[in-house]
């Protein structure tokens, strides 16, 4: 698999709540960035719970794949969710990979983690470039899922926010460009790339993108976190 992503952020929100938004296909799609359409598969009792999923690259180019998931939620306090997931199309930047959620009760809110790590569909050299991306998209995704436990405020509304302060940043830095002598131009721009968002619009620095040192009970192994689901095989 190479590389891990880690992605970490604490919500101030209630446990089942969190559950509810990541394990539900129609919620987890709302917020979650790298996904456009997640179905859940019929089932029998007892069995892990297959998915379909898409994802919009471009307008009319859509990347599917499938995957399959198993959540333990037996401790309150301490829950896990694993799946395996692969893509057979041409196109997916992902060929294969496996991972897990984690939800820690602590004091100051639920620690909700994620680890995972995947199998490049372009090669090593696509995937220098499109691994932090990946990387930026999931931890931006927990900050907007954050916000909503939080704030209340809606997936949607959250996407809405970020464009457009992206669109008045991206405003400001072209008038001072034009407008503004070159040293003047050049703090406008980097202001407009270093200030924090707003505390309303998601942020992926928000996250904590390596483990920290802070132990958690009971640190689920990556392999064994999925040792229970079936294979998925590419071709």
């Amino acid at each position: 698999m190479g590389r891990f992503v880690y992605v970490e952020c604490l919500v101030r929100a209630d446990m089942d709540a969190l559950w509810e938004l990541t394990q539900a296909p129609d919620q987890h799609q709302r917020w979650d960035l790298r996904f456009t359409e997640i179905d859940y598969l019929p089932r029998a009792d007892g069995e892990p719970q297959w998915f379909r999923y898409a994802v919009r690259l471009l307008p009319g180019l859509v990347v599917t794949g499938a995957g399959v998931t198993a959540g333990d939620h037996l401790d309150p306090d301490d829950r896990t969710s694993a799946l395996r997931f692969a893509s057979t199309h041409p196109l997916s930047p992902i060929r294969s990979g496996s991972g897990y959620w984690r939800y820690v009760q602590t004091p100051d809110g639920v620690r909700f983690l994620t680890r995972y790590g995947y199998r490049p569909g372009w090669g090593r050299a696509v995937d220098f470039v499109f691994r932090p991306l990946i990387g930026w998209a999931t931890a931006w995704s927990f900050d907007r899922l954050r916000l909503w436990l939080e704030t209340g405020r809606t997936p949607e509304r959250s996407l809405w926010q970020a464009l457009a302060e992206v669109c008045v940043r991206v405003l400001v830095t072209a008038t001072a460009t034009a407008l503004a002598p070159p040293m003047g131009a050049a703090l406008v721009a980097a202001l407009a790339v270093l200030l924090p968002p707003l505390p309303g619009t998601p942020a992926a620095r928000r996250c904590l993108r390596r483990p920290t040192s802070r132990p958690i009970s009971r640190p689920p192994d990556r392999q064994a976190a999925t040792a229970t689901l079936p294979e998925l095989e590419t071709r």
